[in-house]
């Protein structure tokens, strides 16, 4: 089995993408965007979380 047998599925699927379009590209972005923001925002209330239950427990130092 030869170097272009292994990359020979990978010539077949370089074939068959294309670049997207401004709209696909533009909801991408947006998804992408969105999902940093969820992700973001779960971590920013679980530190909000976790700072008042240490208070809650061991008092503010």
């Amino acid at each position: 089995m030869g170097i272009s047998q292994k990359l020979e599925p990978y010539r077949r699927l370089l074939k068959l993408a294309k670049r997207p379009g401004r709209s696909e590209l533009s909801l991408s972005i947006k998804i992408c965007f969105i999902g940093v923001v969820v992700i973001g925002a779960i971590g920013f209330l679980i530190h909000i979380a976790g700072t008042y239950l240490w208070e809650a427990v061991y008092g503010s130092l």
